[in-house]
């Protein structure tokens, strides 16, 4: 099929020379909207800049600087000193507040803008999100098939958003920053947003499938498990930021001069995996290096055997691998620098669409070329 075009049934009646009938040819036409994939592709762009900024809010410290959640009135920042002052005080009685206690106004400006923007950013997906789809409903533009599925990726997008209040409040209580697999939570909602937009853009853009090719049998599995291990990842290095465990152990590739780290137990299997700063980072690590091995033999695997439909998303998935463990690295190395935590961040987010991109593409081995 040629991308972009309606079901492979219209086109096999077409090329034989049959006609179709008007109300199966409506049918196919109606069944893939390149408007809605445009529309859906910006949401993903949108929901991958909420994840970066995130990433931000988290390395800097930002997270906990707004104590109140307004979802409306909450997008009107301070306005005058006696706001900022009122801000600055609520700040200031958190764990948080009271651990920074020499916090000037100035640096209490820098950390607020950064989580104010990251809000900001969640408000403007949801109406990027809403209006263009009661638009397109109204119009008749959206693929039916389509629409109970864009109903549960708004349904989701309230829920990452609850999820991140809910995360945030942990910070606002007894600790001094949040809890990190409460980070994990919100991360992971936030990326199966992004994994799901990216694969209902595809599937508005090409129109629905037949089925599984049997040549597609076999990488069925594999992009499957390939696109599950890179989120585990990314939850994995949600618990690494969230743990500050970036700053212990800071060589390469060893760990404080330890193939095994110091300290990886912690007297209990969900201390160890979600609190212990060497487990964190050594499970990241030895993933990452499962995953490097893992992109490279289905590259590898793809070029060798004449698939040719997947030799292009695979290569790109190796390149991305190279570069986000030599960002992981480097990170690592200089003490986690701003910058190149939100590269690695946006790495690792590209990664995953790419991987979801396999993953369908597979489903459409020998469909779509």
């Amino acid at each position: 099929m040629v991308a972009g075009e309606g079901s492979n049934w219209a086109n096999d009646m077409i090329e034989a020379g049959l006609e179709i009938p008007a109300h199966k040819a409506l049918a196919a036409a109606s069944a893939r909207s390149g408007v809605v994939a445009l529309w859906l592709a910006v949401v993903a762009a949108l929901v991958l800049a909420m994840v970066v900024v995130g990433g931000a809010t988290r390395i800097t410290g930002s997270g906990l600087s707004i104590t109140e959640w307004k979802p409306i009135t909450g997008a009107i920042p301070p306005l005058g000193q006696e706001a900022w002052a009122h801000l600055f005080r609520l700040y200031q009685a958190t764990p948080q507040g009271l651990l920074n206690h020499g916090l000037s106004m100035a640096e209490f400006h820098s950390i607020f803008w950064w989580e104010w923007g990251h809000r900001l950013l969640g408000r403007v997906l949801g109406v990027a999100f809403l209006a263009p789809f009661v638009i397109l409903l109204a119009a008749r533009r959206m693929p039916r098939r389509l629409v109970g599925r864009c109903v549960l990726l708004f349904a989701l997008g309230g829920l990452q958003g609850a999820a991140g209040w809910w995360m945030v409040k942990s910070g606002l209580e007894a600790r001094t920053s949040v809890a990190p697999e409460r980070l994990a939570v919100h991360l992971g909602l936030a990326l199966v947003l992004f994994s799901a937009t990216v694969w209902t853009a595809l599937e508005a853009w090409f129109g629905p499938g037949e089925g599984l090719h049997p040549r597609s049998r076999g990488w069925v599995w594999a992009s499957a498990g390939f696109l599950a291990a890179v989120f585990v990842q990314c939850l994995l290095g949600a618990l690494v930021a969230g743990n500050h465990a970036g700053l212990v152990d800071a060589d390469w590739p060893l760990m404080g001069g330890r193939v095994f780290p110091d300290g990886y137990w912690q007297g209990n299997l969900w201390g160890t995996l979600a609190h212990s700063l060497p487990a964190v980072q050594f499970n990241h690590r030895v993933l990452a290096y499962g995953l490097v091995t893992a992109g490279l033999a289905m590259a590898t695997t793809a070029w060798g055997r004449g698939a040719q439909p997947l030799r292009a998303p695979t290569l790109v998935i190796a390149a991305l691998l190279v570069a986000q463990a030599a960002l992981g690295v480097a990170a690592l190395i200089m003490t986690v620098p701003l910058s190149l935590a939100m590269l690695h961040q946006f790495t690792a987010a590209s990664l995953l669409a790419a991987a979801t991109f396999l993953t369908w593409r597979v489903r459409r081995l020998g469909q779509v070329t």
